[in-house]
């Protein structure tokens, strides 16, 4: 790991005190391995940037790894991440540039949910899980894979346990919202509601969730209401971290499968990824399909 460096790319916020929560995250994890170098960027919103961030990193270094902190997917990680490696690459010639998988919505992350969830039960009075309905929200994406796999989790959730409905709402970009759900929780006989916020950090979103739970709070005088928090110092997070890194064992310069995608470099041209309602409902089915074909074709095989 000497000549390895890791960047730990996060998403930014408007509210600073997301982004230095990122930065403790990173000093957190230095002191857990002291004999890594970890560096920190964001995407937006934030002082140090992507290209700034992979120059630091490939500074004195053999080989960058970086790391999406990112939990779903979509247009940052598909197209900005790999164009900024990409110009990195050009930069940096003598540099080897990899890139590890985004944090994801997998087993870990779901993990990290339950143990959420069952914080908020034994916050209610009377934690019956048939009475007590259960809400995923998330950030929303235009990319309906994210918000596919966002879904999934819900899925896991009702699968995994006794409640009635669980259901998922985003905070934007896409439907439903945290109001529409508690509406139809209420009227499906709900008489709890837990939240669950698919947030790693706090930040503009975290706030307006909390505003928005206290108005339901007096929209909704019969329900207790129980809203969780962001989760980006769990341990599962950290171990999912240290996962990431120690399994990543793909060869010198490899990236995710969108880099030098076709259509990735397609959609770049004609700005296809768009943060609107309208594209969140119409657009991401096409590119989900294309982006398939368009990967087939440039690869030399058919989906399966």
């Amino acid at each position: 790991m000497n000549k390895t460096a890791i960047l730990l790319v996060g998403h930014g916020s408007r509210n600073r005190e997301g982004n230095k929560e990122i930065l403790h995250f990173a000093a957190q994890w230095r002191e857990r391995h002291p004999g890594w170098r970890i560096e920190t960027c964001f995407i937006e919103h934030a002082d140090v940037l992507l290209d700034e961030g992979l120059d630091r990193a490939a500074h004195a270094a053999h080989r960058v790894v970086t790391i999406p902190f990112i939990l779903n997917a979509a247009g940052h990680v598909k197209m900005e991440l790999p164009a900024a490696i990409e110009r990195a690459r050009a930069r940096h010639p003598g540099v080897a540039f990899a890139c590890a998988r985004h944090l994801g919505m997998g087993r870990e992350l779901f993990a990290v949910l339950r143990g959420q969830l069952d914080r908020l039960l034994r916050q209610l009075d009377m934690p019956d899980p048939h009475t007590t309905g259960v809400v995923l929200l998330g950030r929303g994406s235009s990319d309906a894979g994210a918000n596919g796999e966002f879904a999934k989790m819900a899925r896991w959730l009702f699968e995994d346990g006794d409640h009635e409905l669980v259901d998922l709402a985003f905070t934007g970009v896409t439907w439903p919202r945290l109001e529409t759900v508690v509406q139809r929780q209420a009227r499906l006989g709900m008489t709890q509601i837990c939240i669950v916020p698919v947030y790693l950090f706090t930040g503009v979103l975290m706030e307006r969730i909390r505003a928005q739970v206290e108005r339901l709070r007096r929209q909704y005088p019969q329900l207790a209401f129980a809203l969780g928090t962001h989760f980006g110092f769990d341990e599962g997070i950290f171990a999912l971290l240290d996962r990431r890194v120690d399994d990543h064992e793909a060869p010198e310069g490899g990236l995710l499968e969108c880099d030098g995608c076709r259509y990735r470099l397609a959609a770049e041209a004609v700005h296809l990824h768009e943060h609107s309602p309208t594209h969140a409902r119409h657009a991401p089915a096409h590119h989900e399909h294309d982006h398939g074909h368009a990967y087939a074709r440039a690869h030399g095989h058919a989906h399966a």
